[in-house]
This record gives structure tokens, C-alpha cells and sequence, in this order.
């Protein structure tokens, strides 16, 4: 195949990533050291140089499209680039002592998988054609297939790592029987060409529809939303807690990506047909994710209702950026969303953080009433973990409830008074389980004495990810402008 456009400066952060990880995996075969401190290093200097290269990127206004539109690169993607180097590297430095402690260090497959797991991850987002998004969701799935099941000693980590694996084979199957219509009646993978099919595609719009309920079907899964929601709770819960913090990081910003891409991008002429399925999986998502989470006892568990509750109020924003064949309410629709998804993402690096740092060897910090308290033990993380859960509920003046207030008006600006209503009744419902948490932090007589681990590093960023929910709250705008430039420029690419 011959590309037209190469542009390989375009691709240069993917491209350093990779030579990197390999110059990574061969160096960390002559490391001696069990907690793989060289192979930590290199990681976190190679996520240090992809931001700056990115960072970069973002300042001087590169955009553009390479190998015949298959890649693209815009705002949106330097952006949620960016914020997935950071969920990454906190989530190496939060979970260094923890891997250490599990015997997850023997080899540097940990800082390895997390990094092809990231390329992956960033081949989602800059995805312009169905096979380079499935490409790269297959390298991120393969990668956490094998992080899952790390502790090869560990049967819980096993059986997590063989449902994730069963469940994502059938999602992809999903995704590439919906891709393989779409094909079929637009003639072509490129989304632009799709898009073109899709504005005008007559005889064809019965199979283009059809390919459409597979690919939502598809994507569902990864964001995790209800009726594909099955895997989160026994995936969360049953993975190593870092490899938990990587699984509902970052991914979520690329998932976020892939969705835009797709839908907006690719299938926007088909905007009447996929509004009422995000809808339905939006509300579903709302009910279930905050119902379930209330009879929980395992707070990973319950942190993954919690997830699939948020994804839902990420799907609302998404369907409100059509209203009536008309795009004059997607520039703030998709803005909320993407701000809303950012957010989640900050809140929950700090979530799984506190639980890492309240484990040990031989503990895992995993029930609720492992945090009772909590602010006898250490009154700074017993604060950092009340801001966690109030950004969480979206209590102000945490950045959750500037972020849930950006959907809400999303959807009302489009007219789904309804949804709104919905959306704010199980947000109420919602705050219950958080609000528990907190309970039990501040209230309960401590059942653990032992002194809190981390190093300092951890410590510093912990304390630096907490009270980034408390300053987005309280200035939000900064980080809402970013979000609004980088989705004005993907429309306009």
C-alpha cells in the first residue's frame, strides 16, 4: 500500500513511544534490582518527554491528518495525549511500592504492558479510520489482558484476567461485525469517507444502521456502560489495585475519544439512530451503577458501579450535542463531556491512590471498613479522601460539581428537561454511598493502627491529585476553555 501523505512528524510522540518501551524492555533485562527502580525511572522520563512533545505540539497548533487520513491529529488529541501521560505516570508512581510488595516486580513486564497499553491508547485517540481504532484498542486490550493476570499466583487476579479477556473477545467480535457493515455500504474505512456515506446513503441506510448498533454495542463495553457493564465490578475488583488505577484511568479518555471519533466524526448522519441507544445505556448506566453501588462492602467494587454510573452522565453529554439534525449545541455538548471525563479521571487517580497507600505486603486495602478511622490515622489523607468523595457525589465546591453542572446544562440547552431530571434524582441517590465513605473516615473508631506506607514521591503527589479537586472547583475555567478549544478544533478538522 502506498500512502499519499505520510506526514510521519505527525506521528512522532506514538513513534518515540515505542522505540522507548523497546529500549526499556531490553534494558530492564540487566536489572538485578527486585523493586525495578532504573526501569520506574526510564518510564516516568519517557512519559516526561511524550508531554513535552505533545505540550509542544499543542502550543504551536499542529494538526493535521497522515497515511491517507487514517491518523489524525488535532487539539483533542494533543489534549487527552497529554492527560493520558499524566493518569499513566501518577499511576506508576502510586503503584511502584504496591507491585513491589505483590511480587509483581520479579521482570519489568508491569512499566512495560502500562506503556504499550498507553500507545494503544493513543492510537484510539488519533484514530481516523475503523481499522487503525480497532488496532489500537486490540494493543490495549492484549496489554491489560496480561497486567490483570500479573500475579500469576494469585486466583482472584487469574479469574478477573480470564473474564476481562472472554468478555473484551466478545466485544471486539461486536465491533468488527458492525465495522464490517459499515464498510459494506459506505465503501470505504476512513471516517471522512463514511461520514460522506452516511449524509446521503439512501438504499444503504438499513445496513448502515444495522453496522451501527454493533459498533455502539462494541464501544459500549469499553466505556463500560450498562447493558455491557458485567466485567467492571469482578475486573476491578479481582486485578492488583494499581493495575485497577490503569484500567479506569486513562483508558477512559481514549474510549471518550473513540466515541467522538466514530459517532461525530464518522456517523454523525446517523445522529437520529445512536441519541436513543446512549440514552437508554445513559439512563440504564445512572440506575444500575448507583443502585448496585449502594449495597456494596468492597470499595473497588463499589468505586466500579460508581464508574459505570459516571459513564453514564458522559453519554448524556454526548447525545446532547444533536438536537433535531442540528450541531448548534455540539460545541458545549461535547466540551462537558470531555470536561466531565477529565475530571473522573482526576478523581479517580486519587481514589485508588488513598487505597494504595493504606496497603501493605500482606494487605490489601479493599473493604470499606479498612478505612474506618482514618482521621485519626492521618488527618491530611482523611481530607484528601473527603474531597475525593465529594467531587465524586458532585458536592461543591469540588470540581465533580462543576463537571456534573456542565452535562446538566448540555442537556437542558438541547431540550432533554427529562433526562436532566433523571440525571439529577440518581446523582441524590448516588451521594448516599459516598457520603458513607466519609462517614466511616471520620466517625468510626480505627480497626487498623499500622502507619500509612508510601514514599515521600507518593505522599507529595497524593496530596498534589487531592487538592487539584478542590482548586478545579473552585477555577474551573482554565481547564473548560482547554476542553472547549481542543473539541472546536476536532469539529473543524
Amino acid at each position: 500500500m502506498e500512502f499519499a501523505n505520510l506526514n510521519l512528524s505527525l506521528v512522532a510522540p506514538e513513534v518515540t513511544l515505542l522505540v522507548l518501551t523497546s529500549a526499556i524492555l531490553l534494558i530492564d533485562l540487566f536489572v538485578k534490582d527486585d523493586g525495578r527502580a532504573l526501569t520506574h525511572i526510564l518510564s516516568l522520563l519517557t512519559l516526561v518527554l511524550l508531554s513535552w512533545m505533545s505540550l509542544s505540539a499543542l502550543a504551536t497548533g499542529v494538526q493535521g491528518v497522515a497515511f491517507d487520513g487514517m491518523y489524525v491529529t488535532d487539539g483533542l488529541a494533543h489534549v487527552l495525549k497529554v492527560c493520558s501521560y499524566i493518569a499513566v505516570g501518577v499511576t506508576l508512581i502510586y503503584g511502584k511500592g504496591y507491585a513491589k510488595d505483590r511480587g509483581m516486580l520479579r521482570g519489568g513486564e508491569f512499566y512495560v504492558l502500562s506503556l504499550l497499553a498507553l500507545l494503544g491508547q493513543m492510537v484510539m485517540i488519533s484514530a481516523g479510520n475503523l481499522l487503525t481504532i480497532y488496532l489500537g484498542l486490540e494493543l490495549m486490550s492484549l496489554s491489560f489482558y496480561a497486567l490483570i493476570g500479573l500475579r500469576r499466583d494469585h486466583t482472584v487476579s487469574t479469574e478477573a484476567a480470564m473474564k476481562y479477556f472472554v468478555l473484551g473477545a466478545l466485544a471486539s467480535g461486536l465491533l468488527l461485525y458492525g465495522m464490517s457493515m459499515i464498510y459494506g455500504a459506505a465503501g470505504s474505512l476512513n471516517l471522512a469517507d463514511i461520514s460522506l456515506a452516511t449524509t446521503d446513503a439512501g438504499d444503504h441506510r438499513m445496513i448502515l444502521v444495522f453496522g451501527l448498533v454493533f459498533l455502539v454495542a462494541g464501544v459500549a463495553f469499553k466505556l463500560g456502560v450498562v447493558p455491557f457493564h458485567m466485567w467492571v465490578p469482578d475486573v476491578y475488583q479481582g486485578a492488583p489495585t494499581a493495575v485497577t488505577l490503569l484500567l479506569g484511568g486513562a483508558p477512559k479518555l481514549a474510549a471518550f475519544a473513540m466515541v467522538l471519533r466514530l459517532l461525530v466524526d464518522g456517523l454523525f448522519g446517523l445522529a437520529a439512530d445512536w441519541q436513543p441507544m446512549l440514552a437508554i445505556m445513559a439512563v440504564l448506566s445512572l440506575m444500575i451503577g448507583n443502585l448496585a453501588a449502594i449495597m456494596q462492602t468492597n470499595i473497588k467494587r463499589m468505586l466500579a458501579y460508581s464508574t459505570i454510573s459516571h459513564m453514564g452522565f458522559v453519554l448524556l453529554g454526548l447525545m446532547s450535542g444533536v438536537v433535531e439534525d442540528s450541531a448548534f449545541n455540539a460545541q458545549n455538548a461535547y466540551t462537558s463531556a470531555m470536561f466531565y471525563v477529565i475530571v473522573y479521571v482526576l478523581t479517580t487517580l486519587s481514589s485508588f491512590g488513598v487505597l494504595m497507600l493504606l496497603s501493605r505486603a500482606g494487605f490489601d486495602c479493599e473493604n470499606i471498613d479498612d478505612l474506618k478511622g482514618l482521621n485519626r490515622r492521618n488527618p491530611w489523607f482523611a481530607g484528601v479522601m473527603l474531597l475525593q468523595m465529594f467531587s465524586l457525589a458532585g458536592i461543591p465546591p469540588t470540581v465533580g460539581f462543576y463537571s456534573k453542572l456542565a452535562v446538566l446544562q448540555s442537556l437542558v440547552q438541547a431540550n432533554h428537561i427529562v433526562l436532566a431530571v433523571i440525571a439529577v434524582l440518581f446523582s441524590l441517590i448516588g451521594a448516599f454511598y459516598y457520603l458513607r465513605v466519609v462517614k466511616v473516615v471520620y466517625f468510626d473508631e480505627p480497626a487498623d493502627q499500622a502507619p500509612l506506607q508510601g514514599s515521600a514521591g507518593f505522599r507529595t503527589v497524593l496530596s498534589v491529585n487531592g487538592i487539584l479537586l478542590l482548586v478545579l472547583g473552585v477555577f474551573p475555567a482554565p481547564l473548560v476553555a482547554v476542553c472547549a478549544q481542543a473539541i472546536a478544533s476536532s469539529l473543524a478538522l
